[in-house]
């Protein structure tokens, strides 16, 4: 992402944030960009729902409830709801924007409203939203955007992508000043500060801090760009930390109920624990895996792109970076284990292959998304794409093989999939002769690989997801965040 891209879109981003301030609680459309009538709005049929057998997930004891508390939907990273997604019915698209502000991180409360982190030119912002209207209902302004030499507002994680809501629905934020805030949702709906925990003290001025999530025990688990690892003891507020030294950290953790934390560096896989009485983040093992010979176009450092997804009772799974093709590693995760590898499986084609989107989990599957070629949102301009591929890797008798490849192009999009309705849904972008960007949001047939339906959502750079993920409300609606504000897609009635 250079420079000059990135400097032209947040002058942008800041007239359009300026001139949308009025309407900060009403949402207008997404303004759609040029060519929608020269590209199809629904390709394929409509699915009939075929479930899926998938892993029951153990319910974290302080996150909100699974499908709702976190990008990834859950403690394991998962990323598989056990409710419905869109079937393709006469699906029904609504857009709003917020000026340029994309929610990265959406959650759903206990009233079905959407909880998100969203970042603007100016900083990250809190926000409740309505999941009929997608009107704001109430808002938080959290510490400003720290511009760091070197690095495109772009694509800097630093304490504006991550958050969770914790099983009171609260949000706990990673900020940009280095602290930990709690947020909580009052009646009205209103967003309060409830707490906050100071890291500065363990987190030097020049690093900064990247995602957090609980354990099954409460304590606070953060990471940092620089590659420290802590905690933070939710009562005291006393943190704890251990330093990876020379490596470097862009990816969130997961968490299980055995007490284990797991953290992916740019050079490993790790396993952590909390060690004795005073609950001190320590190394339980520790696994390299092959992180190539560069930064590949789409990632976001020279090494795994995927925050560790955890599979059934014993397994957890990464991608490396190798050449000329990205493997999909699996490990047994067990605190004795020692991270033990079970089996790895190429993906894509060679010389075109990397990720930078944690990979879906349903039962003993792993679903991964090709990202190669993603170099910011220019590189998706004027009708160009990215590398294809979306897999299938089956987990099984200590052999992973892959089960079938779909040819879409999903640039950055982190899908997710239904065991209801059988689907798996990634956010797609078709390469067009005439130059028209066009966004869809593509369901996929778990099964067999087969595209059952693509829905526009809309044409232009401001339908761009740039990395943000796909997400499903109880009800069974899709939700996008992009660059130009929030994207709905529903079956009709």
């Amino acid at each position: 992402m250079g420079y000059k891209a990135g400097f032209t879109l947040a002058t942008v981003a800041a007239v359009l944030a300026w001139a949308s301030g009025a309407l900060a609680t009403c949402a207008l459309p997404i303004p759609p960009g040029p060519g929608v009538l020269l590209v199809p709005h629904f390709v394929g049929a409509a699915a009939e729902p075929r479930p899926v057998d998938s892993y029951d997930v153990p319910q974290h004891p302080h996150l909100s409830a699974n499908g709702t508390s976190n990008m990834h939907n859950d403690p394991y990273a998962t990323k598989a709801y056990a409710g419905p997604g869109p079937l393709g019915r006469d699906p029904e698209v609504r857009t709003a924007s917020y000026g340029i502000s994309e929610c990265a991180t959406v959650t759903f409360d206990r009233a079905g409203r959407l909880v998100a982190l969203c970042g603007d030119p100016v900083g990250p912002e809190l926000k409740v939203i309505d999941p009929d209207t997608l009107d704001q209902l109430a808002s938080h302004r959290l510490p400003a955007r720290q511009f760091r030499p070197g690095s495109s507002p772009l694509s800097d994680l630093c304490g504006g992508a991550y958050f969770y809501l914790d099983q009171a629905d609260r949000a706990v934020v990673a900020t940009t000043d280095r602290h930990i805030r709690v947020v909580a949702e009052q009646p009205g709906p209103e967003l309060v500060p409830t707490r906050s925990y100071d890291l500065t003290d363990v987190v030097p001025e020049d690093d900064c801090l990247i995602a957090l999530m609980p354990d099954w025990a409460g304590r606070i688990w953060f990471v940092t760009s620089a590659g420290i690892v802590g905690n933070v003891d939710p009562d005291s507020g006393t943190a704890r930390t251990t330093t990876l030294p020379g490596e470097g950290i862009v990816n969130s953790l997961s968490t299980d109920d055995t007490g284990g934390v797991y953290v992916v560096s740019d050079h490993a896989l790790y396993r952590f624990d909390a060690d004795g009485p005073s609950g001190a983040p320590a190394i339980s093992w520790r696994q390299p895996y092959d992180r190539g010979s560069r930064q590949k176009p789409g990632q976001l450092s020279q090494g795994s792109g995927t925050t560790p997804t955890l599979i059934g009772t014993d397994l957890v799974a990464i991608t490396d970076n190798a050449d000329p093709r990205m493997n999909v590693r699996v490990f047994e995760r067990g605190r004795s284990s020692g991270g033990r590898p079970v089996c790895q499986a190429a993906v894509f084609d060679a010389g075109t292959s990397a990720t930078e989107n944690s990979m879906v989990a349903v039962g003993n599957a792993l679903f991964v998304e090709n990202n190669y070629g993603y170099a910011g949102p220019q590189s998706t301009l004027l009708g160009k794409t990215t590398a294809p591929g979306i897999a299938r890797v089956d987990v099984a008798d200590g052999e992973c093989r892959v089960a079938w490849t779909n040819r879409s192009s999903a640039p950055t999009s982190v899908p997710k999939a239904s065991a209801a309705s059988g689907l798996l849904y990634a956010y797609t972008k078709p390469a067009h002769h005439a130059g028209v960007d066009a966004w869809y949001l593509t369901a996929i047939d778990l099964r067999t690989g087969r595209t059952a339906f693509s829905r526009l959502a809309g044409t232009g750079l401001l339908f761009n997801n740039h990395y943000a993920a796909i997400y499903l409300d109880p009800a069974g609606s899709a939700y996008v965040a992009t660059l130009g504000g929030l994207v709905r897609v529903r079956d009709g009635n």
